[in-house]
Formats: C-alpha cells, structure tokens, sequence
C-alpha cells in the first residue's frame, strides 16, 4: 500500500512511519524538516499551499495514493491573551487548510479508482474548547465538522475517511507544556490506538476511554454551565 503522511520527521507522523515501514508499506513523507524514514522523502512546510499543491500534484501523477495520514499540526503555549492574528492564521493554516490542499489531487486518483483512506487527526481539544488554546481548539474542531462532510461525500466512492481525536500523547508538541496534563500517554500507546483506528476504519475514535468520555459529557451541559467550568481555566493557564 502506498500511504502518505504529513508532519513524518518527528512524533506521532514518524512513529506511524517507523511502523508502516516495518510492515513494508511504500511510505511518502512530506515534513518541514527532512524526514529519513520514506521511500519517498519531501520537505515542505504545508502552510505553503503552493508548494504542497504542487508537490501532491506531481506525485499523483507518478503514483497511486491508497492512504492520507493529515498529521502535521502545530499549538502555541496556553494564554489568557487574544492570541495575535499571524499566529492565529499560521495555526489554522497548519492544522486545517492544508488538509484541503493535500487533498486535492488525492482525491479525484482515488474517486477514480474508487477505493482509499483518508485519516485526520483532530483532537479531544476540538470537543470542548480551550479558552487559553484560542487557535488550536478551533483548527481541531474544524476538522471534526470536515471529516463528517468528507466522509458522506465520499462514501458512494468507497473512500473511508477516519477522524481521530487523541488527548495528550508525549510528543514535540507536548513537551513545551508546563502543566500537568491528564491521562499522558506514551508516544507508543498513543499511536498503538491511532493504529487500531485506521486498521478498524473508524468513522471517529476519541481516545483515551476515560478523559474521552468525560470530556463528551462537560459537552452535554448546557453552555452557561460549560462557560462556567471553562472560565476557571482563564485564571490559571497552567491548570489547562
């Protein structure tokens, strides 16, 4: 199978890589700094949408793309302050916008040949958002709304599209936390359940178990009472 991933030279993007490698997969990695473990290595920054379009636009027409892992994404330190506008659209752009262009020529190869997986990482951030994670929360919950989208729009193509929403898993990213983050999960662990998502093909899959569920029914109460709960975060950040 021919799977690409995006955000491959570190974290959840080169541990699925490692492993995919080791099962003999034929691996497309695209990072912004050089991935090592692809037969097909790319750096590029996907908030380049130029570049990416371009550089998905020549592979598609080399190969075949049976797999779409959309992994890169980025956060910025928790705040209290209105995150300024350069970061914030640099956020979306990451996590969000360019699923779109990675997409775009993927798409129509797969339709045509009527078969293909399509995995998102969200997050359980996207289910109730972070008020001091502004740009973050939103770009994850915006992938929540377009994997559903995608997924009816895709279905007459038997194309699965899986949206996993992962809590924190020690990473790059998770690392520049200073706060104590619940249900922490080993790099190992985290990708042993995104794994088991895409083997499965989930529709969605919120992980792990306990927070998942807990973090679901603050989402049931009504808002005044979410705002409440939320608001204590605004005074202390590091309690997020």
């Amino acid at each position: 199978m021919n799977i690409l991933i995006t955000g491959a030279s570190n974290g959840l993007g080169a541990e699925l890589a490692k492993r995919y490698k080791k099962e003999g997969h034929t691996l497309f990695l695209i990072s912004k700094s050089q991935p090592t473990l692809g037969d097909y290595n790319y750096i590029c920054d996907v908030a380049d949408f130029e570049k990416l379009r371009g550089l998905i636009r020549d592979i598609t027409t080399q190969h075949t793309i049976d797999m779409v892992i959309a992994n890169a994404g980025i956060s910025y330190p928790h705040s209290n302050d209105f995150m300024d506008f350069e970061s914030f659209k640099h956020t979306i752009d990451v996590n969000f916008i360019s699923i779109h262009a990675l997409l775009e020529h993927i798409l129509p190869q797969m339709k045509h040949n009527r078969k293909g997986h399509i995995v998102l990482i969200s997050s359980l951030a996207s289910i109730v958002a972070s008020p001091t994670s502004l740009a973050y929360s939103s770009s994850k919950r915006a992938i929540n709304s377009y994997a559903q989208s995608l997924r009816v729009q895709l279905k007459p193509f038997n194309i699965a599209v899986t949206n996993i929403q992962p809590g924190f898993i020690k990473s790059n990213m998770t690392d520049k936390n200073r706060f104590k983050m619940p249900f922490l999960m080993s790099l190992e662990k985290g990708v042993d359940h995104i794994q088991y998502a895409i083997d499965k093909r989930k529709k969605e899959y919120a992980y792990p178990f306990v927070f998942a569920t807990f973090i679901k029914c603050i989402a049931l109460l009504p808002n005044n009472l979410q705002d409440l709960i939320l608001s204590k975060l605004l005074k202390n950040p590091q309690a997020t």
